[in-house]
């Protein structure tokens, strides 16, 4: 079973800049579809981007995903962050195993 742990959360003010990791035990993610997705307060859980696209399109050219196969690692890279991307957000793997969330929250 696949055990995902986020990190990198914060705050940080609007236009500022944070790196959120997640990393797998019992999986290697080279062998996964892997995403980023998050959750709002009072809102679902939206898909934010996957190893294979661009990101959605509300954080299209701010946000990169990257994977790191030596420390087993996906990052994603969040620039000019946005009150509205203020969420908690959550790794991952083949849209079925998920891990526990780092909060993000961006001040105006």
């Amino acid at each position: 079973q696949v055990q995902l742990e986020e990190s990198g959360g914060g705050l940080v003010q609007a236009g500022g800049s944070l790196r959120l990791s997640c990393a797998a035990s019992g999986g290697t993610f080279s062998d996964y579809a892997v995403g980023w997705f998050r959750q709002a307060p009072g809102r679902e859980r939206e898909y934010v981007a996957t190893i294979s696209d661009t990101g959605a399109d509300s954080v299209k050219g701010r946000f990169t995903i990257s994977r790191d196969d030596v420390k087993n690692t996906v990052s994603l890279q969040m620039n000019s962050l946005k009150p509205e991307d203020t969420a908690v957000y959550y790794c991952n793997v083949n849209g079925f195993f998920w891990g526990q969330g780092t909060q993000v929250t961006v001040s105006s």
